[in-house]
């Protein structure tokens, strides 16, 4: 009569081991919170065929992050004027990046989100922090969360503390600083890489006091931003220093790579430049040459498949043992004031 006892003692282990392996997947998933999805945001804010270049720009960045695995859907691209339609263009349909015409930036699955007299300063705050009225459509709205890193790219006609949109008003730097903080405190962020490629960009991060920004001004205060040569079939400048080697540097890149942020923020020196680019990193809590390039570029996520449950589940977590930060650890830097 001893085999209930047994069996008993047997559904007792059994019982024990389940439940030390929900409580092991539980402790994994409470640990990979965190960075989860991947957004871009990328913002040319000058009309006018003269300012063909800052479509360029955009564009660039906008094959770029496509092709590193960052879908349409979390992509919001505002473009303020169509250049490929433009009665100007010799090669209508068509936006290129180099006069050599190696890449056609326009192609032919580009989704503009927000185009001509949409891309203002209003519909951009707006973007930023979901203040959106209720009938907007999906494709103009940014649905990030806490767990979403958002590349921010800007280009077109800067100064001290400003960006003209469309020559007929501007964001200041402050106003730009204040958004950022509002998307914090609605919990719309992870992470941000704050990127802008106009005269005096470095301007325009000076003011933010949130947790979580890297971002890097392809000049500083005082300086130009240059545009790097001229395309003789269309009479213009056809991409800006800055942007044309960021460009140069993504395209190298893989979607599995093992390329950094830190080495993303030296692709451009002085001799280059001419300008110099400016970065600003007391605000990210993580060293820029440990952060793969796809954590703001691209979308790739390495996958660990786990046969044998209990064990696996046992060496992840022994792996892992460092303290989660909360949100409320993190160090704010206070708001400039002049």
């Amino acid at each position: 009569m001893m085999i209930i006892p047994a069996l008993y003692s047997i559904l007792l282990i059994l019982y024990v081991k389940c439940d030390s392996d929900t409580k092991a997947l539980e402790r994994f998933a409470e640990n990979s919170k965190g960075h989860t999805n991947n957004w871009a945001v990328l913002v040319d804010t000058s009309r006018f065929w003269f300012n063909y270049r800052h479509v360029a720009n955009v564009l660039s960045i906008y094959r770029s992050v496509k092709r590193l695995g960052i879908p349409d859907s979390q992509i919001i691209l505002m473009i303020a004027d169509d250049m490929a339609c433009n009665p100007r263009n010799p090669r209508p349909a068509t936006v290129f990046n180099n006069a050599k015409q190696h890449i056609n930036v326009y192609g032919d699955d580009v989704e503009v989100d927000y185009r001509g007299y949409e891309v203002t300063v209003e519909n951009f705050v707006r973007l930023l922090t979901g203040r959106l009225q209720p009938n907007t459509p999906r494709s103009k709205q940014l649905l990030t969360d806490e767990g979403s890193n958002i590349l921010i790219y800007l280009t077109g006609h800067g100064g001290d503390g400003f960006l003209k949109f469309q020559d007929s008003e501007e964001i200041t730097s402050q106003e730009m600083a204040d958004a950022i903080e509002q998307m914090w405190q609605k919990q719309r962020y992870n992470e941000i890489f704050f990127m802008i490629d106009t005269c005096q960009a470095a301007s325009m991060y000076e003011r933010f006091y949130s947790p979580n920004i890297l971002a890097v001004g392809s000049s500083l205060v005082g300086e130009d931003s240059l545009s790097h040569h001229v395309d003789p079939a269309i009479g213009v400048y056809i991409i800006d220093r800055y942007t044309f080697y960021a460009l140069e540097f993504l395209e190298s890149v893989a979607p599995n790579t093992k390329r950094t942020m830190g080495e993303f923020l030296q692709v451009c020196p002085k001799r280059d430049c001419i300008s110099t680019v400016g970065v600003r990193k007391d605000l990210f809590r993580r060293n820029p040459f440990q952060v793969p390039i796809t954590d703001f570029f691209g979308s790739f996520r390495p996958v660990k498949l786990l046969k044998n449950i209990h064990n696996e589940t046992i060496n992840v977590i022994t792996s892992i043992e460092e303290p989660v930060e909360t949100r409320s650890s993190f160090r704010y830097v206070e708001p400039l004031s002049f």
